[in-house]
């Protein structure tokens, strides 16, 4: 099964996507209207225009070091996951969403890194809460959101994923507790972008390590954007493996023009009797 993520409406009726995803807030802080015709998504914690705006909101780790953009490995700016009046825009958003359409997409769940945060509201409510362990807390935290946002979704919840299956690095990092995360969650997705995908080894590594590190259903999203159809086309053979569905992101054009290719050479390679 096939499906595409796109922020332009209408690719989502192409016949060759069995399924669609569309970006209804970005990291950018850009919003679009829900539509009922394909998987709303919502980025919750990036969010680079809410960080401009409020810059009291951004995550900070115990030198001050603010995760936004400037710092080394962040692609966006994120909004601490402790604060309640974002936390309450962002289930008013995922509720709107559902009202749409059922199914919703939660992305860029978690905490910016392990080091964050340690913004006066985490220090205090970490001081307060009943545990010893830092990384508890945060985890406690992070299951808190997505329990609450999953009970706005009458349908499938789908969470994205950071691409990394290592035992406890997705719990050190975001604070995403795989287990207590699949009782509100119904299929996650995992984003393993390329450039190039001349090889394809890295990906089948990682997406067999999801295979089992996770006990729920997983899909497998490639980057589409510009791509050699048939190495895009192999990457999908390769993840269709292990996922649920392989997702294309953010060129609808690219995906269809590969499926095709591997419908035409599935066919060249049939052979029948006499």
């Amino acid at each position: 099964m096939y499906g595409v993520v796109t922020r332009n409406e209408e690719e989502l009726g192409w016949s060759e996507f069995d399924r669609g995803f569309y970006e209804v807030k970005d990291v950018t802080g850009r919003a679009a209207e829900p539509t009922e015709d394909g998987v709303n998504m919502v980025s919750c914690f990036g969010d680079n225009a809410a960080a401009e705006s409020s810059p009291e909101l951004v995550p900070v780790d115990d030198e001050g070091n603010r995760a936004t953009r400037e710092q080394p490995y962040f692609d966006w700016a994120y909004v601490c996951p402790s604060r309640d009046d974002y936390r309450e825009g962002l289930l008013e958003t995922i509720a709107d969403c559902a009202a749409v359409n059922p199914d919703v997409r939660l992305d860029d769940v978690g905490f910016p890194r392990a080091e964050y945060c340690r913004c006066d509201v985490c220090e205090r409510r970490f001081a307060e809460s009943a545990y010893d362990d830092r990384f508890e807390w945060r985890a406690s935290v992070i299951t808190e959101f997505v329990a609450e946002a999953s009970a706005l979704i009458p349908g499938t919840v789908y969470l994205t994923l950071y691409p990394d299956p290592y035992p406890g690095h997705l719990y050190e990092r975001a604070g995403l507790d795989l287990a207590a995360l699949a009782e509100y969650v119904d299929e996650f997705v995992v984003p393993l972008y390329d450039m190039a995908y001349e090889t394809t080894y890295w990906l089948e590594t990682i997406a067999s390590g999801f295979a089992d590190a996770l006990d729920a259903p997983f899909s497998v999203e490639l980057y589409a954007v510009d791509l050699n159809l048939d190495n895009l086309g192999h990457a999908a053979e390769v993840a269709a493996e292990y996922g649920e569905s392989v997702l294309f992101g953010y060129d609808a054009s690219t995906a269809r023009a590969a499926l095709r290719r591997l419908e035409a050479d599935a066919q060249d390679g049939e052979e029948f009797g006499a």
